[in-house]
Formats: structure tokens, C-alpha cells, sequence
């Protein structure tokens, strides 16, 4: 484990810099500080490198209290009871889900949606033979030469996993599991298992489910799973939540992230709006510290149909992005139906899209595992783990290989898939959405559908090489 450079419960620091519950009863600007709101939790971005201690002093004079601070990327999780904090602290700097709530209410879809049951958990059944998923990313096949190490550690950052499932007791590790919701990680292990949403138990199981001829398998069947509780009860991610689940994931040596989720408190996808650049910029600089440790976190494109910007592109000057599918960093899924055609649902654009995999649509959903049994969903959150389950077999094949490797590799021997001639999903003679680029990297599919079987065989005619050499060549990326 990496030295532990997350620094919680800063006690210790607010009295060093002389800011206890009294002393913050001024502000630096000299305006007294008065609770006006319930104790509020904010994201709190400062300058790169910032110590803990003037962090602490920052927050503290701007009558807020320093709960957890992230010093390797300089974000901190700050509360407050006076509705100036943001204000106080500077535009650009704070930002705070609960309070936007409060002031913009309003009914928002759930991130998670309850799957269509099939089995109980107890059924001896093998259901592989209705995961048409899996050989569409010849799953199967790449088995023969790989099933996955257990020295591979995916962090699942979701909605919490049901480590008790039959199919998951293997694969789930107690100890590198947390929960992150309230921006400070929770390793009980309540706060992190559940047997109530089927979202992140779903996920788990495409990545990781056992191959032992009964129930479903999953894509990585012998790798490792980290359930780190990011999406809460009501289905939403606050930007807190996840930083922390990304910083946790980096502090623990984690190989892979699968973030199966959209940090969205706002209305409209396309629309600037206050804070936007705040979680953004937090986001980024979480996804990039990850990928420096070591960590390649793949995520889902989103289901919100939308053409998204370019990676890399903010969203004031390109339209629309998607957090965290629109930052560079991170190895963005859409999603495919079981003719591999492009999910209506599911978000697309080029630039955006890295890779493609099965979602599922229709009455052809994703079957996997459930608390207390199997079930289907669609979604680009079922895309995300077939990827990250190949990303796993990869480095169980080969655990030199670098977070960029890990991505050119599974770029590199994806199945292109081209545009559609025609994507006129109701019939009505208009086009649903327009898919940009050529067949070898495209809008709706990227770089192409994920290949389990050519990813494992093409780091396998390397193995023994040199560590420090491309495992494959890819000539797209």
C-alpha cells in the first residue's frame, strides 16, 4: 500500500492554524459568520500544492470547517452553515450538490434502475448459455488462455456490492472496500455492502462473477473487486463522493476503476451552469492522479443520448460532456445492443467514445448477478465492465503494463465497427443521431467493440519481452 497522504478529520490542523468552533465566529473579510442554512457539505477546490494547514485556514476564514483534504491534488471536502461560505471563499472555488438541490428541486431519474429477475441465487442452473454479452466480446474464447489473477484489484464505484452473492463471495475483498458518500471514506462494512440495489451487484458480476458452471460468469472471473459506494440511495453521485472514490482507489494500489456512473447534479447536460467548472476541474485532477499511480479507470459513456464534446474539451466551449466520460483520462464506453448496433440511450460523439460493448436494448438486456439471485439491465453502466473486465484479464497477463498500455492494448485489438448507413431507430424517416468518422474510429463505437480473445493472445506473443516495449502497435490511437 502507498504511503496514506489523505489527510481526514483535520482536527489537528484547524488548531494549528488557530480556528477552533469560536475563533471561526469571524470572517477573514471582518463580516461576522452567521449559520443562515442547515450544515451544508461543499467540494472545495485550491490552488495546486496547497498545504493541509492553509487549506484549513482558507476554509476556517470563510466560516466553513475542513471535514477531509486530498493533498496530492489540493480538493477538500469542506461544511458550513452560512450561505456566503462559496461566496467568501472565491467564484470557481466551491461547490455544493446538497445545497443546489435545495435551491433547484426538482424530480431527476435515478442512475439506478431494478433489473428484470430471472433466478434465485440458489438455483444450480449454469446460466451462460443467455449471456449472449459474453461472446460478443469473446469472452469465452480469451477464458481458454486467461481467466484473471486475483493480485488484479478492480475498484467498483457504484452503488455497493452484495458480497454475500454466491457468485461474488470470492471476488469481493472486505478489506480494500469503502464507502465514500459522504466524501470520507467509511470502511464499515455496512456502509459499503447491500443487498438492496441491484446496480453495483450487476456490475460486479459482469466483471468478475465466478466461473463455476452455475449462475452467470463474468468477464474476469478470477480477479479481485473493491466495492466502493459512490452512488447513493436516491441513485445520484455527488463530486465529493467520487474524488474519494478515485483517491481511494490510488492510495490502495487499485489496477483498474470501473466508475459505471454520471456526476450530474445539474438540470441540463448541455447548459453552462454554476459549479460546473468546479467539479470539473476536481474530477480531473482525481482521474489524473489515479492514472499517474497507476490506476486506468474506464467508465460509461452516460445514457442521456446526448453527443457529447471531445475529451479533454470543456463544456463551455464544445456543448455537451459528461463527467466523468468527457475528461481525458478516462476510457469512455457506449453501448451496444445484441446486434452491436449503438443503444439508442446511449451517449455518443467523436472524440468522446474510446471503445464500444454490450449494453444491451430492448427485451435484450445484460443478464448478471442481483442480491439474491440474476437479473437483466440495459445501460451504459453494463458496457463499462465488459471493458474493464478485458483491462483485467490483460494485466493479469502481463501486470507490467502501464495504465496507457492497458488503453492502447484494448484500442488496439477492438473490433472496428463502422457507422450506420442508417439510424433511424423509430422508422420515421428521421435519423436518431448522426455518427461521425470511419470505420476504424467513429463516434457511436470509437475504436470498436472490445475484443476479450485478441487482447489476451496479443500481450500473450509478448510475453517475456521487454517490460518497458508496446505490447501491441495500435496504429489508430
Amino acid at each position: 500500500m502507498r504511503r496514506r497522504r489523505h489527510v481526514a478529520l483535520l482536527a489537528a490542523a484547524l488548531l494549528l492554524c488557530g480556528h477552533s468552533s469560536e475563533t471561526q465566529a469571524t470572517s477573514l473579510s471582518g463580516d461576522e459568520c452567521r449559520p443562515t442554512e442547515p450544515p451544508t457539505r461543499y467540494l472545495v477546490v485550491f490552488d495546486q500544492h496547497t498545504a493541509a494547514e492553509r487549506a484549513a485556514r482558507e476554509v476556517g476564514t470563510a466560516c466553513g470547517e475542513l471535514i477531509t483534504y486530498h493533498d496530492e491534488i489540493a480538493v477538500g471536502v469542506a461544511t458550513s452553515d452560512d450561505d456566503r461560505f462559496a461566496a467568501r471563499l472565491g467564484e470557481h472555488r466551491a461547490f455544493s450538490t446538497q445545497r443546489h438541490d435545495r435551491d433547484h428541486p426538482r424530480t431527476r431519474p435515478s442512475t439506478t434502475t431494478s433489473p428484470r429477475p430471472l433466478a434465485a441465487a440458489d438455483t444450480a442452473e449454469d446460466l451462460t448459455d443467455r449471456q449472449w454479452n459474453l461472446h460478443a466480446v469473446h469472452a469465452e474464447a480469451a477464458h481458454t488462455h486467461q481467466r484473471g489473477s486475483s493480485d488484479v484489484v478492480v475498484g467498483v464505484l457504484d452503488s455497493g456490492v452484495d458480497a454475500s452473492h454466491p457468485d461474488l463471495v470470492h471476488a469481493v475483498s472486505p478489506d480494500l472496500s469503502t464507502s465514500c458518500l459522504s466524501g470520507t471514506p467509511d470502511s464499515h462494512r455496512t456502509t459499503w455492502e447491500t443487498t438492496s440495489s441491484a446496480h453495483g451487484t450487476h456490475v460486479a458480476g459482469i466483471l468478475a462473477a465466478a466461473a463455476d458452471d452455475r449462475g452467470v460468469t463474468g468477464v474476469a472471473p478470477g480477479v479481485k473487486v473493491a466495492s466502493v459506494r459512490v452512488i447513493d440511495d436516491n441513485g445520484r453521485v455527488s463530486p465529493e463522493a467520487a474524488v474519494c472514490g478515485l483517491l481511494w482507489a490510488a492510495e490502495h494500489d487499485f489496477t483498474l476503476v470501473n466508475g459505471s456512473f454520471l456526476v450530474a447534479p445539474w438540470s441540463a447536460p448541455c447548459a453552462p451552469e454554476p459549479g460546473r467548472a468546479v467539479v470539473r476541474e476536481a474530477m480531473e485532477r482525481a482521474l489524473r492522479h489515479a492514472h499517474g499511480e497507476g490506476t486506468l479507470t474506464v467508465v460509461a459513456a452516460s445514457n442521456r443520448a446526448t453527443e457529447l464534446g471531445p475529451a479533454g474539451s470543456r463544456a463551455d466551449r464544445s456543448g455537451c460532456d459528461a463527467i466523468p466520460a468527457s475528461l481525458p483520462d478516462a476510457v469512455s464506453v457506449s453501448a451496444s445492443d445484441r446486434a452491436g448496433l449503438k443503444a439508442g440511450y446511449s451517449a455518443y460523439g467523436l472524440g468522446a467514445i474510446d471503445l464500444t460493448a454490450p449494453g444491451g436494448g430492448g427485451k435484450d438486456c445484460v443478464l448478471s448477478t442481483v442480491p439474491g439471485g440474476y437479473g437483466t439491465l440495459c445501460g451504459t453502466s453494463m458496457a463499462a465492465p465488459h471493458v474493464t473486465g478485458v483491462a483485467a484479464l490483460l494485466a493479469s497477463q502481463r501486470p507490467d503494463l502501464s495504465p496507457d498500455r492497458l488503453r492502447d492494448t484494448l484500442v488496439a485489438t477492438a473490433t472496428p465497427v463502422p457507422c450506420p448507413d442508417d439510424y433511424d431507430l423509430t422508422g420515421n424517416g428521421t435519423q436518431n443521431a448522426y455518427c461521425e468518422g470511419y470505420t476504424g474510429y467513429n463516434g457511436f463505437y470509437g475504436h470498436g467493440m472490445v475484443d476479450a480473445h485478441a487482447a489476451v493472445t496479443a500481450v500473450s506473443a509478448t510475453q517475456g519481452g521487454d517490460a518497458t516495449s508496446d505490447a501491441v502497435h495500435p496504429e489508430d490511437s
